[in-house]
């Protein structure tokens, strides 16, 4: 079987791009792992900005689809001392560039957006080889090939198509966060639906952070950040549930207790979830045949520009496909020369709680700091 353009990958980054080739008439097959869209949980909040991710599906024609599932209120945000202490608060007035919405949904409209059969769900990729030329053949874990003579890695952090381009592999950033979720907040688990507001929360202090979302109801999602090595999370039983909680929670021991209800009080076993990124403007020489977008081409610490990156990235490489259809390693030359930089400059508040342990002053001053700079109103 021969593909004219196969993206792995049916993240948000490799549909949008699926999306714009559509768009401009170009067929292309996206190849999944995943069995079906509804094969494990999508993640929770995105919000999507107005200078990449709202351009990327402007780029799609989605933006009506985008804005019927944008969950209102959910732009504000407060910054809590450990103590439970009010630090910022800002309203979500509806002006804001960034409006919130879940992974899920916006995955779903991406996926019916292409015509059916463009996203072939269960192909889990074995192996990738270069066949020259510009093409490439991928042998998928059922024995299946395809051949292609362009193939886009959107396949995340551990992408098996980065190797064609780039020896490089992403290092453990020496943190890891542990997520949560409470159900029926506002009746089950007042206090800490509370101290979270109706948005977004932050509460920080060296080493040690609590980021916390509300989605949609009244269902609170947690991360609990803790900056240490792979061998002490290692030490933790996270098969045991109780005994995960009970041990994650000593390290916030200090903090107020609507605050640590987002770990003690969580509905959904504690899951781990390390943290690795890719170096700094990581990059790699022209290779005919083959790219990468998104995490598989800049995995960086969390910093709120991951999913909007993707769809940029997903978005422009579609335009230069698309204005140069019969010169692909044009089109692939010049979206790589804008998307290298691409990935390494923008730094958003989203960001604060990664970097927090390492921001100068203490790091709910960090945060603050950031705010004012940002042009964020302060309490």
């Amino acid at each position: 079987m021969h593909d004219r353009v196969t993206i792995i990958g049916a993240g948000l980054g490799g549909l949008t791009l699926a999306r714009v080739l559509h768009f401009h008439g170009i067929p292309a097959t996206v190849y999944e792992a995943e069995p079906s869209p509804a094969a494990r949980s999508q993640g929770g909040m995105l919000d999507i900005h107005d200078y990449n991710g709202q351009l990327a599906l402007e780029t799609a024609d989605l933006m009506d689809e985008f804005r019927g599932l944008v969950i209102e209120g959910r732009q504000a945000m407060r910054v809590l001392d450990p103590d439970g202490t009010v630090l910022h608060e800002t309203a979500d007035d509806g002006s804001g560039g960034r409006p919130e919405v879940l992974r899920g949904e916006l995955r779903q409209i991406l996926v019916d957006s292409l015509p059916v059969g463009t996203v072939q769900w269960g192909h889990k990729v074995g192996s990738v080889r270069t066949l020259g030329e510009g093409r490439h053949e991928v042998t998928f874990a059922d024995g299946s090939t395809v051949v292609t003579s362009l193939l886009v890695g959107a396949d995340g952090a551990w992408s098996r198509v980065r190797p064609l381009l780039s020896a490089t592999t992403p290092a453990y950033i020496g943190k890891s966060v542990v997520e949560t979720y409470l159900f029926d907040a506002d009746t089950r688990h007042a206090a800490a639906a509370k101290a979270v507001g109706g948005g977004a929360m932050i509460a920080l202090t060296p080493g040690r952070e609590l980021f916390a979302h509300r989605e949609r109801d009244d269902t609170l999602h947690a991360y609990v950040g803790l900056y240490e090595s792979r061998d002490w999370f290692a030490a933790i039983d996270f098969t045991d549930a109780s005994a995960a909680t009970a041990r994650i929670a000593r390290e916030f021991a200090a903090w107020a207790p609507e605050i640590t209800a987002l770990i003690t009080d969580s509905d959904t076993a504690p899951v781990l979830r390390p943290l690795y990124a890719l170096p700094t403007g990581h990059r790699w020489d022209r290779v005919p045949g083959v790219t990468l977008l998104g995490d598989a081409a800049h995995l960086s610490a969390p910093n709120g520009e991951g999913a909007n990156l993707a769809m940029l990235d997903g978005a422009e490489l579609g335009k230069a496909i698309a204005a140069h259809p019969d010169d692909i390693e044009s089109a692939l030359t010049a979206y790589e020369q804008d998307m290298f930089p691409r990935g390494t400059e923008v730094v958003t508040f989203e960001g604060a709680e990664a970097h927090g342990a390492d921001t100068e002053g203490s790091p709910p001053e960090a945060v603050l700091k950031m705010l004012s700079e940002l042009g964020q109103p302060r309490a």
